[in-house]
């Protein structure tokens, strides 16, 4: 008798279910802000990475609207054939300009630059080095191109220099690969140290500005110039989703590397370009970045005030360290961070419960936004102190 192939998903689905690790869909209506529409409700957004409010804003709007009248709705085709806009290169000028390098490329996502950047530049000869904690793009970027992967633990600088002084000399090619900001956690990498590395052993280093861009460093050009390594030898990745309000991703290096990229880069070639509404919104997004620095100095106001007010109100809940916009707030079990969900949006607002095995224990996931207000952050501590004072 013939077995059902598909049988054992049913059964997956039902392991899922028994750990706590189901997941679906929530449907938010109407504009994104700082408070939101949720399944017909309204509710505080400490969900979103739209750490900038720049995804609503009338000005980025116009200009996708404006795109779409002037090109259409889609690119057509590959930037190498039928999919090159005069927006594409504007797009790249200004994110070059932002991250002061030489160059930069444009993908139709953040996730596609990781995959395409990473397996052009190493393979099976090559080795590459990766924080245990970096996100799934460069997880499987750092697979599919067939390179020997070590990980090491988070932002341990001591193993990672090991790991090069026991391996690096058995390699043609090393690439270091690292978040800057990891999106999950919300501290930063080593930067400096990462980069003293890269140069003593010769290899290259990646870093993944995706939840940095727009949000740190003086002018919002993220953790490089946050940590001074402004025009230091590296290669910048990051997308146009989060703080931006667009969508897309992008790498920024030097001439040669980028050059190299659009000639090897599989997801860059072998996929339609990036349409020209996202990347005029993307384009209009970093020109009120670097024209409203207020709006940069108001979300760090709240991330500060947050932090104050936790450490008053919540002093004995495991608040994970961070040094960005997004604080996390560690639970026992899956069970408990959805339970702590639950509570949160019943009292109107909206604090994802994250769980494994997206991360290795769970937590409530508080993002903060520039255009939240006074009330809102402290309606999230009395609604959590709330929580905490009922068990």
């Amino acid at each position: 008798m013939a077995v059902d192939p598909y049988a054992w998903i049913e059964q997956s689905l039902a392991t899922i279910h028994r750990a706590d690790w189901y997941r679906s869909v929530q449907t938010i209506n109407g504009d994104p802000g700082a408070t939101v529409l949720l399944e017909g409700r309204e509710v505080i957004n400490f969900a979103s990475n739209d750490y900038l409010g720049l995804a609503g804003d009338w000005r980025l709007i116009a200009a996708a609207t404006a795109a779409i009248q002037e090109y259409g709705t889609g690119s057509t085709g590959s930037r190498l054939l039928s999919g090159h806009r005069k927006l594409h290169c504007e797009l790249e000028e200004a994110i070059a300009s932002l991250k002061q390098t030489e160059d930069a490329l444009v993908f139709s996502s953040g996730y596609l630059a990781n995959l395409g950047t990473i397996t052009a530049l190493v393979g099976k000869r090559d080795l590459i080095l990766a924080d245990q904690y970096n996100h799934s793009s460069l997880k499987n970027g750092a697979i599919l191109s067939g390179a020997t992967i070590i990980e090491f633990p988070h932002c341990d600088v001591c193993a990672l220099k090991s790991e090069l002084q026991r391996v690096r000399q058995n390699y043609r090619r090393c690439l270091i690969v690292t978040d800057s900001v990891f999106s999950m956690d919300g501290d930063l990498c080593p930067l400096p140290a990462l980069l003293e590395l890269a140069e003593e052993f010769s290899c290259m280093l990646l870093v993944d500005e995706a939840h940095a861009t727009g949000v740190l460093g003086k002018t919002g050009a993220g953790c490089v110039e946050h940590f001074g390594c402004t025009g230091r030898q590296l290669i910048q990745i990051g997308t146009m989703s989060k703080a931006l309000g667009s969508l897309g991703g992008y790498v920024a290096a030097n001439a040669t590397l980028i050059d190299f990229l659009r000639n090897r880069a599989s997801t860059w070639i072998y996929t339609t370009a990036l349409s020209p509404a996202d990347a005029a919104a993307a384009l209009a997004a970093i020109h009120v970045v670097q024209q409203e620095p207020q709006r940069h100095t108001q979300l760090w106001q709240n991330v500060a005030q947050l932090k104050e007010l936790m450490q008053k109100y919540l002093p004995n809940q495991r608040l994970l360290p961070s040094e960005s916009p997004i604080l996390c707030l560690q639970l026992p079990s899956a069970a408990d961070a959805l339970k702590v969900g639950q509570y949160l949006k019943s009292a109107g607002i909206f604090a994802p419960a994250i769980r494994p095995p997206t991360v290795p224990t769970s937590r409530i996931r508080i993002s903060v936004m520039a255009t939240h207000e006074a009330a809102h952050i402290e309606k999230l501590i009395q609604s959590l102190h709330s929580w905490f004072e009922k068990l």
